[in-house]
């Protein structure tokens, strides 16, 4: 009787433990099962050097989202980027993407410029507007062979 309760209370303990490595594997993971906080956005960018998925995406500094995929749109030769909006985030149509660096290092995000439309963004929605990031060596290059 001691040793099969012993065993049991053991049991549970394993169990509960096993429950909480998967929590946490999962919050640490950003894993998202059970629905999610985020609506999604696609933009078309000539460039977006610098920028991979999980780059944060920020509205006057604060972050909103994050990028979740980018792809190749051969249609029209430019990067396909999806952005997971925070939901209760509001955009309209005339909103600005940006790819921005932040810091001395170099690190990039997607700033996002509201607009004053009316004309509110859905999931699945195309942000029209955007600007590549800088090219810092492109610029150099021109100012030293006087084309600036």
């Amino acid at each position: 009787m001691r040793k099969s309760s012993i065993e049991m209370s053991v049991g549970i303990f394993m169990l509960i433990g096993i429950l909480c490595v998967g929590y946490l594997t999962i919050k640490l993971g950003r894993m998202e099962l059970l629905g999610s906080d985020f609506y999604e956005l696609k933009a078309l960018f000539k460039s977006v050097n610098g920028v991979k998925p999980g780059t944060q995406i920020e509205i006057a500094g604060v972050p909103v989202g994050q990028v979740g995929s980018i792809q190749l749109d051969q249609k029209h030769d430019m990067a396909l980027i999806w952005l997971k909006i925070k939901k209760g985030v509001v955009l309209t149509d005339d909103v600005i993407a940006s790819v921005k660096t932040s810091g001395l290092i170099g690190d990039r995000y997607i700033k996002l410029t509201p607009g004053g439309s009316d004309k509110v963004l859905k999931p699945g929605d195309q942000i029209t507007d955007t600007e590549p990031p800088v090219d810092i060596e492109d610029l150099i290059s021109k100012y030293v062979f006087g084309s600036v």
